[in-house]
């Protein structure tokens, strides 16, 4: 583990726990010398040629059954994020490594193209930017997520996109095309409305308004939004919640979820060392919350509950977004976010004559 005094500006933490597939495990301590902290940790890129680049999941929890991630770790930073422990698969740190040592899959496209190819392949919606944000400030350069779309535009192939980027308004050449055939849908997580939370609590994504911006702009272009209250933390941001709503719902989002703070793995350390970086008056009163949403730990990665959690507090939070949702004239979500998976048409391939 690297100890550091606080987090360096710009990153969600300031710790590097030990991934949990380590061999050997080190465990800092302070002996009394002063340590500098450094200002900044520069972000490294490293290019992989992927072999693979849809990815399947059977999980009753989401609405979707595969997805495509242009990159692993994600620059936005949020302490939060439950991708964070994947990179542990990479024999890095799910701590301050998620957010600096980054993965670019390279030849992301041309693998898209080719798998969707291929024959007997069954169109249903492909959610576009899962364990890490396709819009974070990496694909300003690197340009894959764009390079995702022009291919999903050509073969006709429905794409949800879950942001809190506002680089996503780059490509709306592509998105309101896309929109048109009822191809595509975008999903915009928003989490607080106070500039100063967002900045501890995802020091690199997009501002509250800048969101908010990003959904209006796709809104009047015709693009479907949806806004994802996600996660919702016990005495963080969870008084927030109808006022996210609220303020979605006049951006133009016309469909909502929300999800309770999980905590897989290092996750649980990465964000107690936040809370008592940032809210140490508040951390146990936090963690009980948690705790007591969670079956006692926590985290709990059960189907069916770990979106959501259990008990008294999650009861009243699932209770209180239904009645803001009803006021608000949300609507609920279907499987398939409303996209037409049925003029599916890979480019050279012989259409049907029946």
């Amino acid at each position: 583990m690297t100890l550091l005094r606080s987090t360096p500006r710009g990153r969600g933490t300031a710790i590097n726990p030990d991934n949990r597939f380590a061999p050997t495990r080190s465990e800092a301590c302070d002996d009394g010398w002063e340590q500098d902290v450094p200002p900044t940790r520069a972000t490294e890129v490293r290019r992989e040629i992927a072999k693979s680049v849809l990815t399947r999941n059977q999980s009753p929890d989401v609405g979707f059954d595969r997805s495509v991630n242009p990159y692993r770790g994600c620059e936005h930073g949020c302490i939060y994020c439950f991708a964070r422990p994947s990179h542990a698969y990479w024999d890095l740190s799910p701590g301050i490594d998620f957010e600096t040592r980054l993965i670019a899959k390279t030849n992301l496209a041309e693998r898209l193209e080719a798998e969707l190819s291929k024959p007997g392949y069954v169109p249903q919606p492909i959610a576009l930017g899962v364990n890490t944000d396709a819009y974070q400030p990496l694909e300003r350069e690197q340009r894959l997520t764009r390079q995702a779309l022009e291919v999903l535009l050509r073969f006709k192939h429905p794409v949800h996109i879950i942001t809190k980027g506002s680089l996503v308004l780059r490509d709306l050449d592509l998105l309101v095309p896309l929109a048109e055939q009822r191809l595509v849908s975008v999903s915009v997580s928003l989490t607080t409305l106070d500039d100063e939370l967002k900045r501890i609590m995802e020091p690199r994504a997009a501002s509250p308004s800048a969101r908010l911006r990003v959904l209006r702009t796709l809104h009047d272009a015709g693009v479907p939004v949806s806004v994802m209250c996600a996660p919702m933390i016990p005495m963080i941001n969870d008084m927030e919640l109808e006022h996210l709503l609220e303020a979605a719902r006049e951006a133009g989002a016309r469909s909502a979820g929300y999800v309770l703070l999980r905590l897989p793995h290092e996750l649980t350390e990465l964000f107690e060392a936040w809370l008592a970086e940032h809210f140490p008056q508040r951390a146990a009163h936090v963690m009980s919350l948690v705790r007591q949403s969670r079956g006692g730990r926590s985290n709990d990665s059960r189907f069916g509950s770990r979106m959501r959690g259990e008990g008294q507090f999650a009861e009243l939070l699932a209770q209180r977004f239904r009645l803001a949702c009803k006021r608000l004239g949300f609507n609920r979500r279907d499987q398939n976010y409303g996209l037409d998976c049925s003029i599916f048409a890979p480019p050279g391939q012989q259409l049907s004559l029946i």
